[in-house]
């Protein structure tokens, strides 16, 4: 997930942009309804406005072209190079069949879709590879966008894959993506601060309750992403579901989705985020929090617990050696699975990542580009680039790796997270439902369990049939 402003898992500079999740959705505002119904059987909304741009736009030109070794052209989101290296590395051992050149998109994450989505409705045939979020594969898919894996192809793509996300990946029962790599979250907490509140976070049934219990307790704060973004929605999302719910089932129906946000798993994720929002537990500035703030919250004079991705514990060992933070704060950071909702019950953790897609229009689509995307997607590969960004692999055997363990106390941890994740909902409507959830349960303070899953389900409804704008 990488962007200034608006995903979950974002950073901020050149130097800390490697653990992060791309294609924030971020939506702001709604309008009156729109009249009647209109049936959704092709892209969304925002994807249909994208396309017009794009069409308007004229014809992008395609890269590769000319004699010599074919060139395939991979757009990768921002990280520390680790793609770019990895390209180096495939392109070396095809042996002349092939090269990789990379691209790098931008670092806001919405602009990183809309330059994908305008050449995709071009049929820009120089566009080979993309990194994509989990969240987009569904859209790209659903509009044709991608060329999908048949089935004598998709075992070498999703054999030894966590599930999450090979289903993160697929389409219509089509494998339209393969998985590169994964992410969840994890409680990150103080050590002293735990034992001063009589707690193990790693304790079974340590619930959201009694982790807002110990800060109260010990005066400190939980810190969570809870701006007008895609941060929010993955709190929101994982919350439901480790209550045992959904907020969108059968998505392949388009605008006749069924809306499940309006239930008991529902209204006690909404509970959790009252009880949390309106405490001194909270964030000072929670509604406009998202991944540093939380963490700046964390090492802060008040820090005591945080919901957040892998990336922290590079990103605090950095920059305890670089000094802009104390050296005993690494010391002190514990780590533990995300809490639950209810005691007893496995929490499900939030799902991210990126998933490597092919172009539709590509030369190579049915070739080269399939080799490529084998070579950068191997488990070797995948060990690589953990280790070289940070990036959890998507696959399991990987944190088996001694070098890994090593690197990663925590990667037991993040292997098992994973597997139990529940991915946000799968739709090609996502930006859709997910700009909907963000504009009903925002900000944090005012959700009420007894109104906002109601509201928010009615809601959802209307922008899905278009009676209602975001």
């Amino acid at each position: 997930m990488v962007e200034r402003v608006g995903t979950a898992g974002s950073r901020t500079d050149s130097r800390r942009t490697e653990w992060t999740d791309p294609f924030s959705t971020r939506r702001t505002g709604d309008h009156p309804p729109a009249s009647p119904r209109k049936q959704r059987t092709g892209p969304s909304r925002t994807l249909r406005s994208a396309v017009a741009l794009a069409l308007l736009a004229g014809g992008l030109a395609a890269c590769g072209g000319g004699g010599g070794t074919p060139s395939l052209r991979w757009y990768v989101n921002p990280d520390n190079g680790g793609q770019a290296t990895l390209a180096a590395d495939c392109t070396r051992a095809a042996g002349g069949r092939y090269k990789i050149d990379t691209s790098v998109l931008p670092l806001d994450a919405t602009q990183q879709r809309e330059q994908l989505v305008r050449r995709l409705a071009a049929k820009d045939s120089g566009l080979d590879l993309m990194s994509l979020d989990p969240v987009f594969v569904a859209e790209a898919a659903n509009a044709g966008f991608l060329r999908p894996f048949p089935a004598s192809e998709a075992a070498q793509f999703t054999d030894g894959v966590f599930p999450p996300a090979v289903q993160s990946s697929t389409w219509d029962g089509k494998l339209y993506a393969a998985p590169f790599w994964a992410n969840t979250q994890l409680l990150w907490y103080r050590k002293s601060v735990a034992r001063k509140a009589g707690v193990n976070p790693e304790a079974p049934g340590f619930t959201w309750d009694k982790l807002i219990d110990a800060a109260l307790r010990t005066n400190t704060t939980v810190g969570v992403q809870g701006n007008k973004y895609e941060g929010y929605m993955v709190w929101i999302n994982a919350l439901i579901a480790s209550a045992g719910g959904q907020i969108i089932t059968n998505a392949q129906k388009g605008d006749d989705a069924t809306i499940d946000i309006d239930s008991p798993a529902g209204r006690q994720a909404a509970t959790i985020i009252q009880r949390l929002a309106r405490s001194r537990a909270a964030s000072p500035t929670l509604s406009t929090d998202i991944e540093e703030q939380a963490r700046s919250l964390l090492n802060g004079p008040r820090g005591g617990f945080m919901v957040n991705w892998g990336y922290i514990w590079r990103a605090e060992n950095g920059d305890a050696k670089d000094g802009v933070i104390s050296k005993s704060i690494p010391s002190d950071l514990g780590w533990a699975r995300y809490p639950q909702v209810t005691a007893g019950q496995q929490s499900k953790p939030p799902f991210g990542g990126i998933e490597i897609g092919i172009g539709a229009y590509g030369k190579h689509r049915d070739t080269l580009a399939v080799d490529a995307v084998k070579c950068i997607t191997s488990t070797a590969n995948q060990k690589k680039y953990m280790l070289d960004s940070g990036n959890p692999a998507a696959r399991a055997a990987v944190y088996d790796d001694p070098q890994v363990k090593r690197e990663f106390p925590m990667a037991g941890l993040i292997r098992d997270s994973i597997t139990t994740a529940a991915p946000r909902p799968i739709t090609p409507y996502y930006t859709d439902v997910s700009g909907a959830v963000q504009s009903r349960w925002h900000p944090p303070a005012s959700v009420n369990p007894a109104t906002t899953p109601r509201r928010s389900d009615s809601f959802i409804r209307q922008v899905l049939r278009d009676q209602a704008l975001l």
